[in-house]
């Protein structure tokens, strides 16, 4: 590397697109995210290939759908070999830092069957170089920090629990037992912070990764209370919970999976009344916000240390977070809501574009490309996603993709899931494949259930409900389902299928370009 060309990654864990633009962006104060907007590109139509976290971030840092990598629920091994951004930018001469997690479940071929690293799903991707461990159900560090710091609690996940300042019974929204400048996300700010004054004379890429706004939602002082819930707008969706359940048997489940009790600690029998559900948004938006603040403290010291004009910073969410929309909570959904997320990316020598937004539909898997690209470094043939270069000059490719795709697993191989048990699915048919266009989303299943299908473009409560069995929709399901095949068919693994062996040796077509 002739010049420093440094890259800042920073993925939010399950920040909804609407904080900061839609439906909740005029109730959540997100100063530093919006500033750098200003000077960023913003993609509006950003969607997850995949969920929950670990399968998200798969597909995000090897650039490859879940049908490919196939590590498609928290705890399934990724294969060890799967090209990924980390052994990426080891090719291009960096040492690819993370700050936080990757939650990467590892491959048991290559490990003894003793070895820890197999008994956790949040190990690191194969490649990254880890500084500093941030992972919520191990957190090592920062559970060691709260003790110096003198706070006392019997198990770890007390650390969650709400407390009342005067020792009354906990509110939902009491702060948490910690202060704020001793949170998870402002004890990972401070070990990048600590860290990364060193590094300006060398090119770097860093991984930087925060938990929040991801349950249990406590937030310390004055997060925990800073917005009103009563001034928040309420939940989207059909008027009642069973109306949600009668658009299609995967929604009794999924409504069932994830209930408000699961997303704090401490309030084992909590209602979803309206005041409870209104109250957890106002949490979830204050951990935004205290998000927000250290991104902003991030974006500080690039600038104070005259590396800002030469950091490729990108900003995004792993997944999106349903927060009460249709009834439901969790990403472990169909709507939009589950894999809609902002992607913010600001592009050294690019102030011609700052401040645009970008309609065309991108994918999570598109971001890996995007970095190796902008580095100079070959995108392997296994990845699916596509560079946004061209999208960030204002140069749209004529074949660019005209829909999203996503896919769900809701099946486990050990202990059947509330789907499977309710459904009579097995693991391997327990999954889904989601296919948005301008107007419509397709939800297609592997076992033999009914499609779902979801008019955008309807007039009212109709935009809301599954018309897949109405007569009038039928060519728009037909065509949509033969565009979803397609779309399999065209992305299915390219590893290896355009290497070809001859008596010159190994040849290899790249796959775009």
């Amino acid at each position: 590397m002739t010049e420093n060309r440094n890259v800042l990654f920073v993925i939010i864990d399950q920040l909804r697109a609407d904080c900061l633009f839609g439906s909740l962006a005029d109730h959540v104060d997100l100063p530093n995210l919006r500033a750098l907007m200003d000077e960023a590109v913003t993609f509006t139509r950003h969607f997850s290939v995949t969920n929950p976290c670990g399968p998200s971030r798969a597909s995000i840092l090897t650039g490859q759908y879940a049908m490919n990598h196939r590590s498609v629920r928290n705890g399934t091994p990724l294969r060890h070999d799967a090209p990924n951004i980390a052994t990426s930018m080891r090719k291009a001469g960096y040492l690819p830092l993370l700050f936080g997690y990757t939650d990467t479940s590892q491959d048991p071929r290559v490990f003894d069957a003793d070895d820890p690293f197999l008994t956790s799903y949040e190990t690191p991707m194969p490649g990254f170089h880890e500084v500093m461990e941030m992972r919520q159900e191990m957190s090592i560090p920062w559970r060691s920090h709260l003790m110096n710091q003198g706070y006392e609690f019997d198990r770890y996940w007390d650390v969650y629990t709400p407390v009342s300042p005067a020792g009354a019974p906990p509110r939902l929204n009491d702060p948490a037992l910690y202060r704020a400048e001793d949170s998870d996300t402002a004890f990972l700010t401070d070990a990048f912070l600590n860290h990364m004054p060193a590094c300006r004379d060398q090119g770097w890429f860093a991984h930087l990764t925060y938990i929040r706004p991801h349950p249990p939602l406590v937030a310390p002082a004055p997060y925990n209370d800073m917005y009103d819930p009563d001034s928040l707008p309420s939940p989207v969706g059909l008027d009642t919970a069973a109306a949600e359940t009668a658009l299609h048997p995967f929604f009794g489940p999924a409504l069932g999976y994830a209930t408000p009790a699961k997303f704090v600690e401490g309030f084992p029998d909590l209602e979803p009344t309206e005041d409870n559900i209104q109250t957890l948004r106002a949490i979830y938006l204050g951990l935004a916000t205290e998000v927000d603040h250290h991104v902003g403290r991030v974006v500080q010291f690039l600038k104070d240390s005259g590396q800002y004009d030469s950091t490729l910073i990108v900003v995004m969410a792993d997944h999106g977070e349903m927060l009460g929309d249709r009834h439901a909570w969790g990403k472990m959904n169909v709507h939009d809501a589950a894999y809609h997320t902002p992607l913010i990316i600001r592009q050294p020598g690019n102030a011609a574009r700052a401040g645009t937004r970008i309609t065309a539909p991108t994918e999570s898997i598109d971001v890996t490309p995007t970095i190796l690209d902008w580095i100079g470094q070959e995108i392997p043939n296994s990845m699916d996603g596509r560079s946004l270069l061209p999208l960030l000059r204002g140069d749209m490719p004529q074949d660019w993709r005209p829909y999203t795709f996503s896919e769900l697993d809701f099946g486990a191989p050990m202990q059947p899931t509330v789907w499977q048990t309710a459904l009579g699915t097995d693991a391997s048919e327990s999954n889904l494949s989601i296919l948005r266009d301008d107007r419509f989303t397709l939800v297609e299943f592997a076992a033999d259930l009914a499609p779902m299908l979801f008019d955008g473009g309807g007039a009212g409560s109709d935009a809301l409900v599954n018309v897949a069995d109405r007569p009038e929709y039928q060519a728009d399901l037909a065509r949509l389902t033969r565009q979803m095949l397609r779309h399999r068919m065209k992305n299915m693994d390219h590893t290896l299928s355009l290497t070809t062996i001859t008596d010159a040796g190994a040849v290899v077509r790249p796959r775009r370009g």
